[in-house]
């Protein structure tokens, strides 16, 4: 037996868990891949433990053959659960199996981690203030401190801990740091642009970003995050320490993050903040001509349209060119002067407008620009990336063997939009035991789910109500809502693709079933929303986007899960509109490639959130007869767990009323 068989083993052994032949398989095609270096797209449902699936190859090649692997998330949450639970775990039977124990490190992106510059240079809230932070934090509970108080309670507390940390050689991780707003945080740390750099730092010999950069090039197993693997691919590799390896996790979110990480916003607001903040060393004239710029944007974008800006003769590109040529005069007077460390970070800052006007006054057709509005900070200008699909493909696949890992990876039946979207073309797939022709071959795996879905779930389309329309929703599907719920009695997830469609929803069904708990986005915190759902079977829970993915409550909690439409791209989202224009100017099919794409990855994850243990039972009802009238109905079918299927409405509420025991 491997190696990483035998790790995996104990690991499982130790948990006083079943062997798993989704799991099992998962595992052998991982130290395949390593092997041969072909990047492998491998589909792990629920229920797979996934997580020691690639562990247990990861950690014996980094002790097998002294390599160096990375593992890379879309969230903080789970690189927490990695480091708390699955890795440990793993390290025990590593170390059980060969003698060895291998170092792992957790590396997160700058602004994760307290500044020691930040945090003793900045500005002095407390400083008329002769109370300490306990009793402003007291004063701030109680209701007698005023804002500024409250925040000067919070930051002194941060800064406290921050001196503690320095103190026992901590890294000052903000997930280990005292309760803290955003702003309070931001008085404690520093963006990426303005950090000094270790040389000129006064505090460099004891950063914390440092530190944890030092430990995990210490490190033979590095766990990181979507974000800063993509801020690795766009600079040249300097974010990451080399590796031979790396593992995506939750990558059917890759390419959104990706996106996100390479996504600039230019506001009228921070232009003017920027230039108060270099006012100093700027001569008049060049000082008001940089705040003055504040004002020519606000007017470029008052006169723009709500949507992509494509012609160079729009207002918004225009007034960014003029922007882009006054902060450059502005960083170019700055950066004369390098022993003032606030000038140095006041061009940095200038420097980040710069590099954003810039970009938004070529129109590059790589980009995307476009402008938005919102009710508290107004009109602001995006750019982004067309696709990332090429940064990807040269800068991470080019240059190291990949596994991505989703529980749903598989759209249509098929891996090849989930890997054409980052990078890898069907002409690169492989078939297993064939040779690899370039580094650009890849394999796709489906180990399936140790949950039996066809017994355990019904996957009920409303084929007699209407198909949705865009001013709001029908009564007709308000009813079959309402009465879904009463036969769940409660214990229903409800995934809206808007909050309009939710908060109507809950108005009626608060109305017709009194006696329910109805839970709606919004009413309050999402975290406690969720807890109060979790806690309280027969409550309901109505929602949109931040639910698709982020609740994993399984039980009798939830036995029914409401899919009111199929969550297709806005027709207003100007990236995604780019994105299908794009690939029909190409030849291809943008609506199946781009907006259906983007559906079924959603609807599998919507739908997964009904089965989550081997225990439940229940109906995913979707009310958008489409899933079965429209032509790429079965795209989308394909792509979702293999439930057992009805149009009958009468089939569905009489399973739920069985599960309540009422038939």
């Amino acid at each position: 037996m491997a190696d990483h068989a035998k790790i995996l083993a104990a690991a499982v052994g130790d948990i006083h868990g079943e062997a798993r032949p989704g799991q099992q398989a998962m595992a052998e095609s991982v130290a395949e891949a390593f092997d041969d270096g072909v990047h492998l797209l491998v589909q792990a449902g629920t229920g797979t433990g996934k997580s020691l699936g690639y562990l247990a190859p990861a950690l014996a090649r980094c002790v097998g053959e002294g390599e160096r692997v990375v593992i890379a998330t879309a969230t903080l949450a789970l690189q927490a659960q990695l480091a708390h639970k699955d890795i440990p775990t793993a390290l025990d039977a590593v170390e059980e199996v060969t003698g060895k124990r291998p170092k792992a490190a957790i590396l997160k992106g700058r602004t994760n981690y307290a500044c020691l510059y930040r945090s003793r240079q900045g500005s002095d809230l407390d400083q008329d203030s002769l109370l300490g932070s306990e009793a402003l934090a007291d004063a701030a509970a109680t209701g007698k401190g005023d804002d500024v108080s409250r925040l000067g309670a919070e930051v002194l507390a941060l800064r406290e801990w921050v001196e503690e940390e320095a103190e026992r050689g901590g890294l000052a991780d903000r997930d280990d740091a005292p309760t803290h707003t955003a702003r309070g945080w931001s008085q404690v740390s520093i963006p990426s642009r303005e950090c000094l750099g270790v040389a000129a730092c006064p505090f460099g010999a004891e950063c914390f970003v440092e530190a944890s950069r030092e430990e995990a090039r210490d490190a033979q197993l590095v766990v990181t995050n979507h974000a800063l693997l993509a801020i690795n691919a766009m600079h040249g590799g300097t974010a990451l320490p080399e590796h031979s390896s790396l593992i995506i996790d939750e990558a059917h979110e890759l390419v959104s993050r990706i996106t996100t990480a390479a996504t600039d916003e230019l506001t009228p607001s921070l232009v003017e903040r920027v230039a108060r903040r270099a006012l100093t060393w700027l001569d008049d004239d060049l000082a008001t001509d940089f705040l003055d710029q504040a004002d020519v944007l606000r007017e470029a974008l008052d006169e723009s349209e709500l949507t992509r800006i494509t012609e160079a003769s729009s207002p918004l590109p225009y007034a960014a060119a003029q922007l882009r040529d006054v902060s450059r005069k502005a960083v170019s007077a700055l950066g004369k002067v390098t022993d003032d460390n606030e000038r140095v970070q006041a061009a940095s800052a200038a420097k980040e407008i710069f590099d954003v006007a810039e970009r938004i006054a070529k129109l590059a057709e790589a980009d995307v620009v476009w402008v938005t509005q919102s009710d508290i900070m107004g009109r602001a200008a995006y750019v982004a990336p067309l696709n990332v699909a090429g940064l990807l493909r040269n800068q991470v696949f080019a240059e190291t063997t990949t596994v991505l890992t989703s529980a749903t990876l598989s759209l249509g039946g098929t891996f090849e939009p989930a890997a054409a979207a980052v990078g890898l073309r069907a002409a690169d797939r492989i078939e297993q035991g064939a040779e690899p022709s370039d580094e650009f071959a890849w394999r796709g795996l489906d180990v399936g789910s140790p949950f039996d879905y066809g017994r355990q779930g019904i996957l009920y389309v409303a084929k007699r109500l209407p198909p949705p329309g865009r001013d709001g929703m029908n009564e007709a599907t308000l009813a079959e809502i309402a009465q879904l719920i009463w036969a769940a009695e409660g214990r229903t997830l409800g995934l809206f693709a808007s909050r309009r469609a939710a908060e109507q929803a809950a108005e009626y069904c608060r109305r017709e079933l009194p006696k329910q708990t109805i839970l709606c986005q919004g009413d309050a915190q999402l975290s406690e929303l969720t807890r109060r759902f979790t806690a309280e079977p027969e409550t309901v829970l109505f929602g949109t986007m931040s639910l698709w993915q982020g609740v994993d409550v399984p039980g009798e909690t939830c036995q029914l899960v409401i899919i009111d439409k199929i969550p297709f791209p806005r027709p207003d989202d100007p990236l995604m509109q780019a994105r299908k224009k794009a690939v029909d100017d190409a030849g291809g099919n943008g609506f199946m490639s781009v907006a259906a794409t983007h559906a079924a990855l959603l609807l599998a994850q919507g739908a997964g959130r009904l089965i989550r243990r081997s225990e439940d039972r229940g109906v995913v009802a979707m009310l958008d007869p489409r899933l079965v009238t429209a032509r790429y109905g079965s795209f989308l079918k394909a792509s979702l767990p293999e439930f057992w299927m009805t149009t009958d409405g009468d089939i569905a509420v009489q399973a739920l009323r069985r599960l309540r025991g009422q038939e």
